[in-house]
């Protein structure tokens, strides 16, 4: 996988892509063109990286993905992102999560385990029940929005987005949970806790609203609720 990658400008001077840089984490779960390009879009510098110094330097963070819970951690550790990932969190840097990317914010998964998780949020990620008809849940769903939030307020009443998961997280705090959606169970969908940001579902492949959220998060400077333009 390598260093960094930009994909804006062609410009390869690191010094100057640094200035409201967008560091895509990538650690090999999944296809982030499609995240790259969405946030070009909502108009910021993007940088697909598994370089741990690249993702020190920008100014926000994505971690998308798509694939296992042990997986996702394992590449994570092995790449030595961990760290420069927390630091981000920690440090008031904002953190986008993007289904896998939401997951592995929880203490832990049950997925093919229990497995740890970044233990940034108290909670867990279960699966699906049955119940729920066919999984994993592909397609559009509604989220129901729970609280305003920087990326959704509750004028926007919510609306469709498009998800792709078996597995779905369980805050411990419901005061986190700023979307809420229900597939066989109501789960967290949408995320918000100070600088930390995560979807369950794929803005990126959301259309218009899905890059409404992005821009949202592009825009944010700390505000409490999303800015009037946007």
């Amino acid at each position: 996988m390598g260093g960094g990658r930009s994909f804006k400008g062609g410009n390869d001077d690191r010094a100057e892509r640094a200035t409201f840089m967008i560091a895509v984490v990538d650690y090999g779960m999944g296809n982030l063109r499609s995240v790259q390009k969405a946030l070009e879009q909502a108009g910021d510098t993007v940088v697909v990286t598994s370089d741990p110094g690249e993702v020190r330097s920008a100014e926000r963070v994505v971690v998308p993905g798509v694939g296992a819970f042990k997986d996702a951690m394992n590449s994570l550790g092995r790449l030595g992102l961990i760290t420069p990932l927390l630091e981000a969190i920690e440090g008031g840097k904002p953190y986008l999560g993007i289904c896998l990317g939401m997951q592995i914010l929880m203490t832990e998964s049950e997925e093919f385990g229990p497995h740890k998780g970044l233990r940034v949020i108290r909670g867990r990620v279960s699966r699906l029940p049955d119940t729920a008809g066919k999984i994993p849940h592909v397609g559009w769903n509604r989220v129901n929005v729970r609280k305003n939030s920087p990326l959704l307020k509750m004028q926007d009443d919510g609306g469709y987005f498009y998800f792709v998961h078996s597995y779905y997280t369980i805050p411990d705090d419901h005061d986190v949970w700023a979307g809420a959606t229900k597939y066989g169970v109501e789960f967290c969908s949408l995320l918000w806790k100070d600088n930390i940001f995560a979807t369950q579902f794929h803005p990126e492949k959301s259309q218009e609203r899905g890059l409404q959220i992005l821009r949202r998060f592009v825009q944010w400077h700390g505000q409490k609720e999303p800015l009037p333009c946007s």
